[in-house]
């Protein structure tokens, strides 16, 4: 008569034979118990644990399992497991005999994988291959003959990709491979398609050319959202995309369509000082101009400081004008494919917090994606996040943010008015620009340093350009964005 393999743990039983009885005790437990107890200590680590289970365990037992990859464990049925390690797996199957009246594991080497033995090790290897990361036309982007601006995207869309490994599981005696238990590669996956276009960013790059200050320039196509050109005229940090810096003047493109949209029109005589007290703090206009009285579209045209600021203040209201920012993008997480920052646009405090808002200082903080994003809204009507992969490919995306007929139609009339007639109105524009300056200061002191902005658009195509240090928008940055415009192509798809 067999021994029974269910029969509760100390259970005596009586045996019949010729010579009497006999008396013999059942094994405890049950394979089952002992194989679920095993293979949840090998998943936590416990080796003391394991080696308990284990019948007659051998003195390497313990060595044997901490010179293994880090791998997890997952128990099926009868002893079987799935050994996992990281993205790589096989499956074996434990054996169980009876030791000493109780269920335990018959360990050898094979226990862990069946090729197994003394003299071999189960090894992972990885390795780093190039997946072909494309431009929107096809052509190779991850090569050493693009600009480098390229390659920090490049490298955004690895780190994106997990590094782009490849890696084997497998047996090795010595240097020898015994055999594979599994294995990856990227030489058969996709390439990386982008949506940038060379031809826009080495426009941008010979623009940014001859600018000594840290500079970046974005351009979008605005109907998509599609970034063309990312360009930073220095390696290292991509302040383009990572890069948060106060908009100053560009962010009156918001606070005009907040006022539009609460009823202000482009012809509305509004009053423009040099300088004017609000909430207890002197605000100015550049250069301290007094424009005087004089029409809402010719206060955006000139960027009048204390008219968007007392504005703001006596008929927008904090809430009104987060409203309208978070419609432009303001506060909402964006995810082009590569690491990026979002704009920011803190509840204002005060009278005086809420005024440094509206023209863009303070703690309003934006990157030149986010204000290349701005100016795309107004080309097309809708605000869109920004992406450099197809959009079946980015996950968790924003809404898109439709903006209202009468803002629209006000911005397409205010904005080209800055480079006819504004503050960019000197700058050898091509025709069809629309666009605004920013000066926005930063530090302290009676004349602070600031930071040169121009954003706008001409056609499909939306873009921003930021000089860091580099002073006046009209002087600095519009003159650089000129020059990005001037040497595009003639037709771009």
């Amino acid at each position: 008569m067999g021994k029974g393999r269910y029969i509760a743990a100390g259970l005596v039983v009586p045996l019949v034979a010729a010579a009497g009885v006999v008396w013999f005790t059942r094994t405890e437990g049950s394979p089952e118990e002992t194989a679920a107890a095993y293979l949840s200590a090998w998943g936590r680590r416990d080796y003391p644990a394991m080696k308990a289970l284990v019948a007659e365990p051998p003195a390497d037992f313990v060595p044997w399992h901490r010179g293994l990859p880090k791998m997890t464990i997952e128990a099926g049925a009868d002893g079987a497991f799935t050994a996992r390690v990281g993205t790589l797996s096989y499956t074996h199957k434990l054996t169980l005999i009876e030791h000493d009246r109780t269920w335990k594991v018959s360990w050898t080497p094979a226990t862990i994988q069946p090729d197994l033995k003394p003299g071999r090790r189960l090894r992972l290897l990885t390795s780093q291959e190039k997946v072909p990361i494309l431009s929107a036309t096809g052509a190779r982007i991850d090569t050493g003959d693009v600009p480098g601006s390229v390659q920090q995207i490049v490298a955004g869309l690895k780190d994106e990709d997990g590094g782009a490994s490849s890696s084997r599981l497998a047996v090795y005696q010595g240097d020898r491979l015994v055999r594979t238990l599994a294995a990856t590669s990227v030489k058969n996956r996709p390439s990386i398609r982008t949506t940038l276009d060379l031809r826009v960013h080495r426009a941008g790059a010979r623009a940014l050319e001859d600018v000594d200050a840290p500079a970046s320039l974005v351009a979008l196509r605005s109907s998509t959202g599609e970034i063309l050109a990312v360009v930073n005229n220095r390696g290292g940090f991509d302040r383009a995309l990572m890069g948060k810096y106060p908009p100053g003047s560009t962010f009156k493109v918001v606070t005009a369509s907040a006022l539009v949209a609460d009823g202000v029109s482009a012809e509305q005589t509004v009053q423009c000082p040099a300088e004017q007290n609000i909430g207890g703090f002197p605000f100015h206009n550049a250069k301290f101009r007094d424009y005087g009285t004089l029409p809402f579209r010719d206060a955006f045209a000139h960027s009048c400081n204390t008219t968007f600021g007392a504005m703001t203040v006596a008929d927008l209201g904090a809430s009104r004008l987060a409203k309208v920012a978070g419609d432009f993008g303001f506060g909402v997480p964006i995810n082009p494919g590569v690491p990026a920052v979002r704009a920011d646009f803190p509840a204002p405090k005060d009278a005086t917090d809420l005024a440094s808002a509206s023209i863009g200082q303070g703690r309003v903080l934006a990157s030149p994606l986010n204000m290349a994003a701005v100016a795309a809204a107004i080309a097309d009507g809708t605000w869109r996040p920004p992406r450099l992969l197809p959009a079946d490919l980015l996950a968790d995306q924003p809404a898109t943010r439709t903006l209202e007929p009468p803002v629209l139609k006000a911005l397409r009339s205010l904005m080209p008015a800055v480079v006819t007639e504004g503050t960019a109105h000197s700058v050898p524009f091509p025709d069809g620009t629309a666009g605004k300056t920013g000066t926005a200061e930063y530090g302290s002191g009676a004349e602070p340093p600031s930071h040169a902005w121009f954003i706008g658009y001409r056609g499909d195509l939306a873009f921003a350009v930021v000089v860091e240090g580099g002073g006046a928008g009209s002087a600095v940055a519009a003159p650089i964005a000129a020059r990005f415009l001037n040497g595009l192509p003639t037709t771009l798809p």
